[in-house]
């Protein structure tokens, strides 16, 4: 559902896989979304239906470009003859000013498809942009991205992630068994919950990963001795809000890697709270396998890119605005 539009040229990275995300359907209400019931007005009044042109992309500001290979999909739906050229590809870096890609064809689609095709690359750029920071300073840990994204852009949002070199987490409820706080209060502690997983596992004839959070070294231990006396399911433990942020800016990670200490590499270990990109590099640090960070997805700051048709005018603009 999802590949058939992607061309190998564009598809750089391709999208996380998902049972039933409809990604044309996701484009289809986003057109639909801006053009309402009567299209678009203003190209109808002041563009000739027959006049061609050509649009360019102009960064307008230094980050990693996401996207690409989506708006090439949105140029597809709204009018198959367009034609779309890059210099750049999903998960290049780009600079202020640089001109990544061109379209040429009827301008009345043109215009009805840019601000779609902005709205998703200015977007996933963003997340994109600051997924290569916050892996870059995590290794030798790998970073990764959470469910906290906007709603019905999931896919898209994990996607982005993967162009900036992170790894996705899990893609929702149904691929992964991770018990929260909430599950294990429910279960009635640590044990049972994980006794409930494996069960059920076993009954239903379900293989997938499953993940524990665990909010002190008590919790830790009570996972590591219950997996290691039986034979369980699990694969992860998630180790809580155990970085503690200091007055003076600063994180203590103790806590943390003791946790890692008790687990000793039986299981890969998962670090979450306090991560930014100032403190992901010293959490990084601890051993863990991953850290995953809720920011990276639900506090986006988009990254500033446009489609001009006069790019020279737009670039003079631009310089007088120190925004190319």
């Amino acid at each position: 559902m999802i590949g058939d539009f992607l061309t190998e040229a564009c598809m750089v990275k391709p999208p996380p896989s998902h049972p039933t995300y409809d990604l044309k359907g996701i484009i289809k209400l986003a057109l639909e979304e801006d053009c309402g019931d009567r299209g678009d007005v203003t190209s109808l009044a002041t563009v000739p239906d027959d006049l061609e042109t050509e649009a360019h992309f102009l960064a307008k500001e230094d980050g990693v470009v996401a996207g690409i290979a989506l708006a090439e999909m949105i140029f597809n739906q709204v009018d198959p003859s367009l034609k779309v050229e890059w210099t750049q590809k999903d998960g290049d870096y780009v600079h202020k000013g640089l001109k990544l890609g061109k379209v040429y064809g009827r301008a009345q689609k043109i215009v009805v498809a840019e601000r779609v095709v902005l709205n998703f690359m200015q977007r996933m750029s963003g997340i994109a942009t600051l997924t290569k920071a916050m892996a870059d300073a995590a290794y030798p840990a790998s970073i990764l991205e959470t469910r906290k994204t906007a709603p019905c852009l999931r896919l898209v949002d994990k996607w982005a992630v993967l162009i900036g070199r992170g790894q996705n987490h899990r893609m929702g409820l149904f691929d992964m068994v991770l018990i929260k706080d909430n599950h294990v209060s429910i279960a009635g502690g640590i044990k049972n919950a994980l006794k409930s997983v494996d069960s059920y596992l076993r009954e239903t004839n379900l293989q997938m990963e499953v993940e524990i959070e665990t909010r002190t070294l008590e919790e830790v231990k009570e996972a590591v001795d219950y997996a290691s006396q039986t034979k369980s399911s699990l694969t992860r433990i998630m180790l809580d809000n155990m970085v503690v942020p200091l007055p003076n800016g600063d994180i203590d990670v103790t806590m943390l890697k003791e946790a890692v200490a008790l687990i000793d590499g039986r299981f890969e270990t998962e670090a979450s709270g306090n991560v930014t990109l100032e403190t992901v590099h010293k959490i990084g640090q601890t051993g863990v396998t991953f850290i995953s960070s809720g920011a990276l997805t639900h506090s986006v700051k988009s990254l500033d890119i446009s489609l001009k048709i006069d790019t020279e005018l737009a670039l003079q603009v631009g310089r007088r605005t120190n925004r190319a």
